[in-house]
């Protein structure tokens, strides 16, 4: 289990600040494990969703070829494996059908359910609907959002996913919020939640002398070389 305080600080801060945070963890730059392109957020001005990654992935463009006794068995699959695992989690469901993605499978049933089985949010490259009515609480990270669930249903269960360029595999702690996800490494850990407090503390000294009064190039220089030294 994630230590509390670390969980606590780490749902504190955006995705940018542990992103950075990471590499003033590792010691350089060069992190990558993060999404590429744009998300949308149902609730942008939530909390950052934090946990260890629940994967499936999920087709709607065409109904499924399989039997409808298969498809309803691996829907109860599908939810009880979200039901289960460590907690904090968060569901990180991957649309096949990628760029022309076009059934929301996240919509106020959906999410209420996941969100009632202790999840603490989604990510999906897929479809979002409902927006207003989604439970609070609950954000959704998403590709798109539209109005039908077309003829969605879940394809594979706890396997690598890719979203948004980024592979999470089942039990990648991720963290995510309107600007995109990551994945944490675990080495880092240890180290991080420091690493946010040194990141933050290193901020202030550039951040304080650009909202002081009378702040001008020659004060701007003073505070970036204070921000350099403190970086090293």
């Amino acid at each position: 289990m994630m230590d509390a305080t670390l969980l606590s600080k780490l749902e504190s801060v955006d995705t940018p600040t542990v992103c950075n945070a990471i590499e003033v963890a590792q010691g350089k730059r060069g992190f990558d494990r993060f999404t590429r392109g744009t998300v949308l957020s149902s609730d942008p001005d939530a909390r950052a969703i934090v946990g260890y990654a629940r994967t499936a992935a999920i087709r709607a463009q065409t109904p499924p070829s399989d039997p409808a006794e298969v498809i309803r068995d691996r829907r109860m699959a599908y939810y009880r494996h979200m039901a289960g695992g460590p907690r904090p989690a968060l569901a990180v469901v991957q649309d096949l059908d990628g760029a022309g993605a076009v059934g929301a499978f996240w919509g106020e049933i959906n999410t209420t359910v996941h969100k009632g089985f202790g999840l603490a949010g989604a990510l999906t490259n897929g479809v979002m609907r409902d927006l207003g009515d989604l439970p609070a609480d609950f954000p959704v990270i998403a590709g798109s959002v539209g109005p039908s669930h077309a003829f969605v249903h879940v394809v594979e269960i706890g396997q690598p996913v890719t979203v948004f360029g980024l592979t999470v595999h089942e039990g990648d702690l991720v963290h995510a919020d309107r600007h995109g996800a990551l994945v944490i490494p675990p080495e880092v850990l240890p180290d991080l939640g420091a690493a946010i407090d040194r990141l933050l503390s290193t901020e202030r000294i550039v951040l304080d002398a650009a909202r002081a009064p009378g702040f001008d190039f020659d004060r701007f220089q003073a505070a970036w070389r204070a921000f350099e030294a403190a970086r090293t």
